[in-house]
């Protein structure tokens, strides 16, 4: 299933991502933010119905300069003393938040919009492209404002040594699949449990549809043996 999922990315088409059963148990879209259409962030908010992000790989983050949210308000409660509060972190599924930036495309206009943030997801895969495939530089405020309608999650320095989250899971798969490590991701939801959806319903989703399902445990090992490669063909 990891071969067809990475054929899927290659191909910028979606893959249902599970993460595992004592994480959050809950399973993502995720498509190529290169890729992304109106179509697309349609189908996340509708079959999805969770919060629509994109995940970056940590080193694109660093030549953007993009921070992580944690810090943002870090920083800023140095000075708004009334910020430490909010900013302490205590969810019981892990030990931070993989947040940034939430942002817009300067072109959008509410920023809210199928197109509008088909734009901002598009132009955030193109940049990761151009900075991390092509190593040139950019200037990130050039094109995109904060706040706006997009959240950015920033990547942990090793991905899956590390933290196994979503953010995670995607980038390595983007990583492996040998495309922009930017990848648009959306919680699926069950409206009628008013919970996450289940395992089981997610399966159907991607049966029924043709879409390649593929648990936590699998990428991350699959992942692994990749840097192994990687690491043996450079020694």
């Amino acid at each position: 299933m990891i071969e067809e999922a990475l054929r899927h990315f290659r191909a910028g088409k979606p893959v249902l991502i599970y993460d595992f059963d004592d994480r959050e148990g809950e399973t993502d879209i995720a498509i190529p933010a290169i890729a992304v259409t109106p179509k697309d962030v349609a189908m996340m908010r509708i079959d999805g119905g969770g919060l629509i992000c994109v995940a970056l790989h940590p080193k694109a983050c660093e030549k953007l300069k993009i921070p992580f949210m944690h810090d943002v308000l870090r920083v800023a409660s140095e000075k708004m003393p009334e910020l430490r509060s909010v900013a302490d972190f205590d969810i019981k599924y892990d030990s931070r938040s993989s947040f940034a930036l939430w942002v817009n495309h300067r072109d959008t206009f509410t920023g809210i919009t199928d197109v509008d943030r088909a734009l901002t997801i598009r132009r955030l895969g193109e940049v990761v492209d151009y900075v991390m495939i092509n190593g040139k530089e950019f200037d990130f405020g050039s094109e995109f404002r904060s706040p706006g309608h997009v959240a950015v999650l920033r990547a942990s320095e090793n991905l899956v040594y590390e933290r196994v989250g979503q953010t995670e899971l995607s980038v390595a798969l983007a990583e492996m699949a040998g495309i922009a490590p930017a990848v648009a991701i959306c919680e699926m939801l069950d409206a009628e449990t008013g919970k996450a959806l289940s395992k089981r319903k997610a399966k159907e989703y991607a049966e029924e549809r043709g879409i390649p399902f593929v648990e936590g445990k699998d990428i991350v090992k699959a992942y692994k043996n990749f840097r192994e490669e990687k690491m043996l063909i450079f020694e």
